[in-house]
């Protein structure tokens, strides 16, 4: 049984990491976070080399490829806090492929899989991401039971601020009833975004240890590295296991997609109570280890800190996906 990626996906991750490292650089995301605006050549690059449309079939332009392979895309774009609307705009190409009738998928998925318009993806009545600037977007039920595609030009929505200005939220008005039903299956359009966005939590997870691991072994007190006292390695041990912790149960949840659906619905409620989890815990453990200048607009580490809060609650928390659990084991054992 293979446990690792194939070496094409290694491929994809690592020249993913490498682009991002030098087009979604601190400094272009805080420039960006200030602004209120993605920076559109980014997304014109990522639209060129496919990224929006890998998971979506061949015979709607996509990439034909795997939820893994934008698992891995989505947990680099975590780790650099790209600047972009990947994240809501794949989830929504997912949704229509998923869930969509011929018509919609023939009309919206060329478009998404090229970059070509932007899409978002949320639950019904909760905050959408990258929702205004969409062309498209997905409303799902809290369950995946219906499934809504909504014409964004003509429904009525309005900006929402939030804790995180790397990324732009919206919401429908109450009053909104414009959509047309999607007649596929919602409740692998919602599972399968759930994983995704636990793929993009890893990758923020990962960032904010290593941050805090350089800064630990350069900050010096009494005369020696802040890293050598006890209390901040187990901080910092703690991080690593909740960060490798989420890291499995998404990758397995990404191949349960790929793989064996049959396994989607608890796999990808495992992979996002782990992964809210630890996108809170471990952010939050960075803030600490940084000690006051982590709490401060000039540390960037609190980048990190604030998606991961939206990050962890979007398409349910943790208590959430537990509760789903037990609703899973329950109806197992009976």
């Amino acid at each position: 049984m293979q446990f690792d990626f194939t070496e094409d996906q290694h491929e994809i991750k690592r020249t993913a990491k490498d682009l991002l490292a030098q087009r979604s650089t601190s400094e272009k995301v805080r420039t960006a976070a200030e602004s209120g605006s993605y920076e559109q050549s980014l997304w014109a690059e990522l639209a060129e080399l496919g990224w929006p449309g890998v998971a979506i079939s061949e015979d709607h332009s996509g990439g034909g490829l795997g939820i893994i392979e934008l698992a891995t895309l989505l947990e680099e774009g975590g780790y650099a806090l790209a600047n972009s609307p990947l994240l809501a705009s794949a989830a929504c190409a997912i949704a229509i492929q998923e869930a969509g009738s011929d018509a919609q998928k023939k009309e919206w998925l060329p478009k998404l899989a090229s970059g070509q318009v932007t899409g978002s993806f949320g639950i019904a009545g909760q905050t959408f991401p990258d929702l205004v600037d969409a062309a498209i977007t997905v409303s799902v039920s809290p369950d995946g039971s219906s499934a809504t595609l909504i014409d964004v030009s003509a429904a009525e929505c309005n900006a929402v601020e939030t804790i995180d200005p790397t990324r732009r939220y919206g919401e429908f008005s109450e009053a909104d009833q414009s959509g047309e039903g999607m007649p596929g299956d919602g409740a692998a359009a919602l599972d399968i975004s759930t994983v995704i966005v636990s793929a993009e939590l890893v990758g923020i997870c990962q960032r904010a240890l290593d941050m805090t691991v350089e800064y630990v072994k350069d900050r010096k007190q009494f005369g020696r590295p802040v890293g050598s006292f006890q209390a901040v390695q187990h901080r910092c041990a703690q991080m690593l296991l909740n960060t490798e912790a989420a890291r499995s149960v998404t990758y397995y949840a990404a191949w349960s997609a790929d793989a064996d659906r049959s396994l989607l619905p608890e796999a990808s409620a495992l992979a996002k109570s782990s992964a809210s989890k630890a996108g809170v815990e471990v952010t939050g453990s960075a803030i600490q280890a940084h000690g006051g200048i982590g709490f401060t607009w000039e540390a960037d580490v609190h980048w990190f800190y604030k998606r991961a809060q939206m990050d962890a609650a979007w398409l349910g928390g943790t208590k959430t996906h537990r509760e789903r659990l037990t609703r899973i084991a329950a109806a197992q054992a009976a």
